[in-house]
């Protein structure tokens, strides 16, 4: 019985993952799948893995993803994989829906997707993804301890950030210097300060003149990444907040744009952004 399986490696503005169909391979250890195959040089490299399953509840979703980071550790949720889900889902003809219902560990998540004809191949490919991200959350006393992190100081400087939670835990900090801050130096040490007794995502933001939102990620368990879906969707809310910006907003990250709507009317959050296939292929499964 061989032991290979299939993957398909993608990103979202940058943020790339290696997503295996469960349906069809099941991973016994996705932990430890994770930290070996993310590594660049050696494996695929990513900054993890991206599990597409059966819901727990069909009635509720009608799919499942679940996230490993590159170290090992499990995430809640990541909005640049959910819009790569729904891009592989329709365009490898799992479903013909141009809404799927997405179970994370952090709620079900509605997709919608946006498709366009294209006219080479005579195929109707995903151009785009919107994600509804649901409510972000404030106060998570489990995710933040808000005495502590009023003013973090990390060897020379005080960082004083926004705290906000997506399912997964972000502190975003508006700078002046976002072109030239060590993200590594001092993302690494926020990450886990004991402001976060869960480890925390850290996002540097500067809002520019345009309007336009440039944003830095340090990613809990993957380091610097060049997006973070769930980031982009806090740095919004954390503007928005402190007065910088309207609920509208362009997140510009390294690897690419996204938009971010916090509408009033039900106080979710809307994401839209693009989606893409790098490569497949096969591989072992560890041992």
């Amino acid at each position: 019985m061989s032991n290979k399986i299939r993957f398909t490696k993608m990103q979202g503005a940058g943020n790339d993952y290696i997503y295996v169909n469960t349906l069809a391979y099941p991973i016994p250890n996705p932990s430890l799948a994770s930290q070996i195959w993310s590594k660049y040089h050696f494996k695929i490299g990513s900054d993890g893995l991206v599990l597409i399953g059966r819901p727990s509840d069909p009635a509720k979703a009608d799919y499942s993803m679940h996230i490993y980071n590159a170290d090992g550790s499990e995430a809640m949720m990541c909005g640049n994989a959910s819009r790569c889900i729904g891009k592989y889902l329709y365009e490898k003809g799992l479903t013909f829906q141009e809404e799927i219902r997405l179970e994370t560990l952090s709620g079900v998540k509605i997709l919608k997707l946006h498709l366009i004809d294209n006219k080479e191949t005579g195929k109707t490919e995903v151009e785009s993804v919107t994600v509804d991200m649901l409510e972000p959350q404030l106060e998570e006393k489990a995710q933040y301890n808000a005495e502590v992190g009023k003013n973090i100081q990390i060897e020379d400087r005080i960082f004083n950030g926004t705290f906000v939670s997506m399912g997964n835990p972000h502190y975003v900090i508006f700078v002046n210097d976002i072109d030239t801050i060590d993200i590594a130096r001092y993302g690494s040490k926020l990450e886990v300060h004991p402001a976060f007794p869960q480890r925390c995502n850290i996002e540097f933001a500067e809002v520019r003149a345009n309007g336009e939102i440039r944003t830095r990620v340090w990613e809990r368990g993957s380091g610097i990444t060049l997006a973070c879906g769930t980031g982009a969707c806090a740095t919004a809310v954390a503007a928005a907040l402190t007065g910088r910006a309207e609920r509208k907003s362009k997140i510009v990250m390294d690897g690419g744009t996204l938009e971010i709507e916090w509408k009033a009317n039900n106080n979710h959050i809307y994401m839209t952004g693009p989606a893409a296939f790098a490569f497949e292929g096969e591989i072992e499964l560890p041992e």
